[in-house]
């Protein structure tokens, strides 16, 4: 049986999130469905990470089993000659038998994107959050984006009915841009638990509006209360960027901790934005 590698491009705002849910209309369900209408098989398809109602994706990664024997870009024609204009494949590949689009992530990058002026966007209102006057200052932003960058217990960040295993995340990066009437917040991180990069987000605009210094988020942080943060941002204005795979970088070990499980692996996992 085939193992095929998927890179998809999707405009989320009408779709319940990337998971299949009863009643509703998800990007994994629409694709799950073309690819039976293509194979005449019943297939799964499993995707990086679980992309929340309304957040678009430019680089999410799915991957998928198969007995077909189709070629990569007959693959990639008939997909999106199924696919609603709001999904695209951009990459069909062969994957190895071991590979696993969730699990063998060792790294993503998101991208949230605000509009702050006067009056808001008709072309740009499904893909960036738009606040009106006051200008949000975004030098203060940086300086409180620094105290999150490294390795934390991101509990504070953290929606409630998130099951992950652990709070514990690393953020490689996280920059703050500003493009004329947009700022840009790009988060580069090992994983992310349910909600947090909107959290995070949320949680610099109270900065931005001056409601909060921006040392408070090094308190906000450390406080591991989510009533510390700022409001979750609206879903429309993040999109995942980039996943990587790749060698996992070697953490310390803790004394009398035994290795996690697989299951346990996955559990840590399954609520990653």
């Amino acid at each position: 049986m085939r193992r095929i590698k998927l890179l998809l491009e999707y405009e989320g705002t009408r779709y319940h999130g990337w998971q299949l849910q009863v009643n509703q209309v998800s990007i994994q369900g629409v694709l799950e469905s073309k690819l039976h209408k293509i194979t005449g098989e019943k297939i799964r398809v499993i995707g990086s990470g679980r992309t929340d109602a309304g957040v678009h994706a430019e680089g999410q990664v799915a991957h998928f089993q198969t007995n077909s024997t189709m070629k990569l870009d007959e693959f990639l024609k008939a997909m999106n000659s199924l696919l609603p204009s709001d999904i695209v494949v951009k990459k069909v590949m062969e994957a190895k038998p071991d590979f696993h689009a969730q699990i063998s992530a060792t790294r993503k990058t998101y991208r949230y994107t605000i509009l702050n002026r006067e009056y808001p966007s008709a072309l740009n209102c499904r893909q960036a959050h738009y606040i009106a006057i006051p200008i949000l200052n975004v030098t203060a932003m940086r300086k409180a984006a620094r105290y999150l960058v490294g390795q934390h217990d991101f509990k504070t960040f953290q929606a409630s009915g998130c099951t992950a295993h652990s709070t514990q995340r690393e953020l490689y990066r996280l920059s703050i841009a500003k493009e004329g009437d947009y700022i840009r917040i790009t988060v580069d991180g090992s994983g992310f638990l349910k909600y947090m990069v909107r959290i995070i987000v949320g949680t610099l605009i109270e900065i931005g509006w001056g409601k909060w210094p921006p040392e408070r988020m090094k308190k906000v942080l450390k406080s591991k209360d989510r009533l510390m943060a700022g409001p979750t941002a609206p879903s429309r204005g993040l999109c995942l960027v980039k996943v990587v795979y790749g060698k996992r970088p070697a953490r310390k070990k803790i004394a009398g901790k035994k290795p996690k499980t697989f299951k346990a692996r996955l559990s840590q996992r399954a609520f990653r934005e």
